[in-house]
């Protein structure tokens, strides 16, 4: 790794990957979906994707507020893996560059050089 990525990323690769990993970990309840408060009435719904599909799922008013937290919870675990994700993705072109810059130093000094002949008759 270059000068420039380790001061812009303030640490070690390897740690800032461990430590999105140990938030991810620690993170212990998750739900997908959004929470809407039914019309005219005291209850409220659940509402996700799955498989293809729109579920609904009707919540008690006292399990609102548990339900919204492992919602919040699901969506800082994307961020995290998405940060991870960055993460590896910029280290893998990174090593990438490396490689390709080498191989073309490696290819100019293997390649011989032409001489200025003359063409034949």
């Amino acid at each position: 790794m270059d000068i420039v990525s380790y001061i812009i990323t303030g640490m070690r690769p390897a740690r800032r990957l461990e430590r999105l990993l140990e938030r991810m970990g620690r993170i212990e309840r998750m739900e997908r979906g959004v929470v809407c408060r039914m019309a005219g009435r005291p209850q409220y719904n659940h509402q996700m994707w799955r498989d293809g599909r729109n579920l609904t799922r009707y919540v008690r008013p006292d399990d609102v507020a548990s339900l919204c937290k492992a919602i919040r919870g699901y969506a800082l675990f994307r961020r995290l893996a998405e940060q991870y994700a960055d993460q590896i993705i910029r280290r893998t072109r990174a090593e990438r560059a490396q490689t390709s810059a080498k191989n073309r130093a490696a290819t100019r000094k293997q390649l011989p050089r032409r001489k200025n002949r003359p063409p034949r008759n």
